[in-house]
């Protein structure tokens, strides 16, 4: 029987194992996490998403206290299209977390960064191009385009030197989502170098309606690896989303594959960025406790777990501080929402806003859940300890059971020490 590691993935001149971990935001995908992937021969990525926020905490700038202050004037005002972004702070945090990051890899495998196209921060296509940019100059292995078409972002780095070296890679979740891209970008003479077909049953933000359910990821990723056999294009396909085992992996892999990409069971790792007592609540979680909802502003559903505390919360809007789902006129469909409860209820303390949520506090404060529709399944990939609470992983186990695992089997950790 095949198991993961019987597979290589080719990019270039580097052969992988072909096991890719998924870039959640605000340093949930952690570069120590992403760093142990590169280490044992794959690929990590870490994440731009509110790349300010992640930078002061980790390399002690203060990016946010400053674009606070700047524009605390405008706390109050239901107009938010003053609110921009320093695009040479957000070029100077984006190297900042590249170069630390890159400066501590070891390993054969690969570091990418995962940029959302739906980060609009009431300057879309300005500040793109620096995120993209900045990540290229500061030595990134790659870039993967991720939530929204990504129709004109090749454009925005092809005067860049490493536009034709780095590896750049783009999300979809249709066949039709690819035949856009390539169509658009096909006067640059440049392919992307891996596709990810993200399925149904991913976590966070998904390129489906609320009709995820009646998509499947096999059959997408049969569909656009025909496509590609028919137009003769020679493209990597990465399905992601609900593989949970060695085994699922290599069901794909057979089919054609040419790596996986996984990330709902690297959650609860030590390497994982989120707080150690929220990874608890993962652990926790039962399959009647995940949802799909479309508190997003993005307008994407999104899954999460739904004890999650940021959902229903109607804290006053930090566009002053965050403002990252700003959209080009400087709106953002949570301030209406907002707007629409305060004005309902004059003279409350605090509202409650349950159709929308302050995205970038909330993920800012770990207090939105994201989840694969499988996290329900990670109590059985771990051992509980006497004390009611769940035993953290090592990325390396949880990597190498991907790798080694056979027979639908999960390879459960060795017991912690007893505490003396």
């Amino acid at each position: 029987m095949k198991r993961l590691d019987d597979f290589r993935l080719r990019l270039g001149r580097h052969e992988l194992v072909p096991i890719v971990i998924g870039g959640m935001g605000v340093d949930i995908s952690s570069a120590d996490l992403a760093l142990e992937a590169a280490r044992l021969g794959g690929i990590g990525h870490i994440s731009d998403a509110m790349i300010k926020t992640v930078s002061d905490r980790r390399y002690k700038t203060k990016y946010v206290k400053a674009k606070q202050a700047m524009y605390q004037y405008n706390v109050a005002s239901i107009d938010k299209s003053a609110v921009k972004f320093d695009l040479g702070d957000l070029a100077e945090a984006t190297r900042l977390h590249v170069e630390h990051t890159m400066a501590r890899k070891t390993g054969s495998g690969l570091v990418f960064i995962n940029c959302m196209e739906k980060l609009t921060m009431n300057a879309p296509k300005e500040t793109l191009a620096i995120r993209l940019g900045a990540a290229l100059d500061a030595g990134i292995d790659g870039i993967t385009l991720a939530a929204g078409l990504h129709l004109g972002s090749f454009a925005l780095i092809e005067q860049h030197p490493r536009f034709r070296d780095a590896k750049l890679g783009v999300i979809v979740s249709s066949l039709r989502a690819l035949q856009l891209f390539l169509k658009k970008n096909a006067r640059l003479n440049r392919l992307p170098d891996y596709v990810v077909v993200e399925g149904p049953l991913a976590g966070g933000h998904l390129g489906f309606g609320m009709d995820w359910a009646e998509h499947d990821l096999a059959t997408i990723v049969a569909e656009i690896r025909r496509y590609l056999v028919q137009e003769q294009l020679d493209i990597p396909l990465i399905p992601a989303g609900g593989i949970f085992t060695g085994s699922d992996a290599v069901r794909f892999m057979e089919a054609g594959a040419a790596a996986v990409q996984v990330a709902t069971r690297f959650t609860v790792t030590r390497e994982c960025g989120l707080p150690d007592e929220i990874k608890q609540e993962y652990f926790k979680a039962d399959a009647d406790d995940i949802e799909v909802n479309q508190i997003s502003p993005t307008g994407y559903p999104m899954r999460m777990i739904k004890a999650s505390p940021g959902i229903g919360d109607g804290i006053r809007p930090n566009c002053e501080a965050y403002g990252y789902l700003l959209d080009a006129n400087g709106k953002c469909a949570y301030i209406t929402a907002w707007n629409r409860e305060v004005a309902a209820h004059p003279g409350a303390k605090r509202v409650s806003v349950p159709d929308k949520t302050c995205l970038c506090t909330h993920m800012r404060n770990f207090a939105i859940w994201t989840c694969g529709q499988n996290a329900w399944r990670l109590k059985d990939t771990s051992l509980k300890r006497a004390d009611g609470s769940w035993q953290l992983l090592g990325t390396e186990h949880v990597f190498n059971d991907y790798r080694f695992s056979t027979d639908e089997r999960i390879a459960l950790p060795e017991p912690e020490a007893a505490a003396t």
